[in-house]
C-alpha cells in the first residue's frame, strides 16, 4: 500500500488524538427493522481496558422528539403541535449515519423528514433503567421520609428567615427539608402580619383559599371556625374537602399565650400510615379503599361557601406510594356515602390510626417570629386549649404554598446553583 503524504498527515492527526485522549472513540448505528427499535453503538478503546456501551431508542419517540426548528420550538423548549394531527405512528428509518467528529446521529425517515441528534442528548435521553432513575432522583421530586416520635428531634431542621430570603442555598435547602422530612421552622422573622406572604412570594405566590390568602389563628368570639376557638384542636390535615387541597401550610407566631397551653402538636401521616400497614393490612386496605365525605359549610367574613369531597384517609398512588392523607373530625360530613355493612369496619379502622397517630404526636410550643411549615397532604397537626384574654393572646397567621410551586423552585434553584458553581 502506497502512503501519501495527505493519507500519513491523516494518520498522524488520528494517533495525535488518540494519543492526547488516551483513547480512540468509535460511533456506528443500526435499526432492528422488526420494532424499529435504533440502536447507537459508542466503544472506547485504550491502553487499559476496551468499553463499549449500547444506546437503545424506539425510531417513532426520535422522531417525535426531532429536535430541528421545523418540529422544535427552541424558545419554548417544547415540541411543535400542529404536526401532531396527522402524526404516523408507524414512520420507518430509512436511512441513518453517525459522524464521529461532531457525536451526531442524523436519521432519514419514511416521512420524507431528515432528523439530527448530539449523542450528549441521546444520552441525556437514554431509555436505562439507571438514567431514568437518575433523572427522576435528581430533577423531579425529592422522595419523602417518614419518621417517628422518637426521631423528631433529629429530623427538624431549624432554618434563619434572614438566609432564606437572602441566599439561593439556604433557600432550596429549606425547600429541599421540607419536601423530605415534611416540617421545618424558621427562626427569627419579622413580627409583621405581611411575614407569611412575603415567605411565598420568595418562592413563587400563595394560595388562595375560601378564607382568602393569609389568614388569622386566634380566639374570635362568635367563630364560623373550629381553629378560631381557644379550645384544644384536634389533629387534623387542613382542608380535605378540596379535591386540590393546598399543599404546605406556614404558620406565623406573632403573639403566643403566655398560659400553660398553646402547645403545637404534630404527627407524621405516612408513618402512622406505614404502622397501620404492618400492625393490621385489613384496616390499612379499608382506609386506603372506602371513600369519605369531607365537607365545609359556612361563611369567612362576606364569603360563603359549601364544599364537598369523597376521598379516602390514606391516598396511594398505583405505585402505593401515599399521595395524601385526609382526617379533620369537624370537616367529616355526617353523610357517609358508602354501603352500610361497610360502616362499622371503617370506624374500627379509623379507630385505630387515629390511636397510632396519637401515640406518635410530638409537641413543641413557637416563639414570636418563629414560622413552622409543614407538608399538609401528609402531616396531620393540632395544639392543645390555652387561656385567652386581654393580656393574654395567642396570634397565628397562615397561608398555603403548593407543591408544584415548591418543586419548580427547587429546579430553578439547583440549574442555577450549578451554572453558577
Amino acid at each position: 500500500m502506497i502512503l501519501t503524504r495527505q493519507s500519513l498527515q491523516k494518520i498522524a492527526k488520528t494517533v495525535t488524538k488518540q494519543l492526547n485522549t488516551g483513547f480512540a472513540r468509535t460511533l456506528s448505528a443500526s435499526v432492528q427493522q422488526g420494532d424499529q427499535l435504533v440502536l447507537i453503538n459508542e466503544s472506547q478503546d485504550s491502553a487499559v481496558a476496551a468499553h463499549e456501551s449500547t444506546l437503545k431508542f424506539p425510531g417513532v419517540w426520535l422522531r417525535d422528539n426531532c429536535m430541528c426548528d421545523q418540529c422544535f420550538h427552541r424558545d419554548s423548549l417544547s415540541r411543535k403541535p400542529l404536526r401532531w394531527s396527522n402524526f404516523d405512528c408507524d414512520v420507518k428509518v430509512e436511512k441513518i449515519q453517525v459522524d464521529a467528529e461532531t457525536k451526531q446521529v442524523q436519521i432519514n425517515w419514511s416521512d420524507k423528514h431528515e432528523s439530527t441528534f448530539t449523542m450528549d442528548w441521546l444520552k441525556e435521553h437514554s431509555f436505562s433503567k439507571q438514567r431514568h432513575d437518575n433523572y427522576i432522583d435528581t430533577w423531579y421530586r425529592p422522595k419523602p421520609q417518614p419518621w417517628s416520635k422518637e426521631e423528631f428531634p433529629k429530623i427538624l431542621k431549624k432554618f434563619q428567615y434572614k438566609d432564606i430570603m437572602e441566599n439561593d442555598e439556604a433557600l432550596k435547602e429549606w425547600l429541599e427539608t421540607l419536601s423530605v422530612q415534611g416540617v421545618s421552622m424558621l427562626k427569627n422573622s419579622p413580627l409583621d402580619i405581611g411575614t407569611v406572604k412575603t415567605i411565598c412570594n420568595r418562592v413563587g405566590f400563595i394560595r388562595k383559599t375560601t378564607y382568602g390568602e393569609e389568614f388569622s389563628v386566634k380566639s374570635r368570639p362568635g367563630a364560623k371556625n373550629y381553629s378560631y376557638l381557644s379550645e384544644p384542636l384536634p389533629l387534623h390535615t387542613d382542608l380535605p374537602y378540596y379535591e386540590y387541597k393546598p399543599s404546605v401550610t406556614i404558620l406565623h407566631t406573632l403573639e403566643q399565650s403566655q398560659s400553660k397551653g398553646g402547645w403545637n402538636a404534630l404527627t407524621d401521616g405516612f408513618h402512622v400510615a406505614n404502622l397501620l400497614k404492618e400492625k393490621n393490612p385489613e384496616y390499612f386496605k379499608i382506609l386506603t379503599e372506602t371513600l369519605v365525605d369531607w365537607c365545609d359549610i359556612g361563611q369567612d367574613e362576606d364569603r360563603l361557601f359549601h364544599n364537598i369531597l369523597r376521598a379516602p384517609v390514606i391516598n396511594i398512588d398505583k405505585d402505593g406510594r401515599y399521595t395524601r392523607i385526609n382526617h379533620s373530625v369537624p370537616q367529616r360530613d355526617s353523610h357517609f356515602t358508602i354501603d352500610i355493612e361497610k360502616v362499622v369496619p371503617w370506624y374500627r379502622a379509623n379507630a385505630l390510626f387515629v390511636r397510632l397517630a396519637h401515640e406518635q404526636t410530638v409537641n413543641f410550643k413557637t416563639e414570636p417570629g418563629d414560622v413552622i411549615t409543614f407538608n399538609n397532604l401528609r402531616m396531620l397537626h393540632g395544639r392543645t386549649g390555652y387561656d385567652d384574654t386581654e393580656n393574654n393572646v395567642r396570634h397565628i397567621v397562615g397561608g398555603f404554598i403548593d407543591w408544584d410551586i415548591i418543586y419548580s423552585k427547587i429546579r430553578v434553584l439547583k440549574k442555577a446553583l450549578q451554572k453558577h458553581n
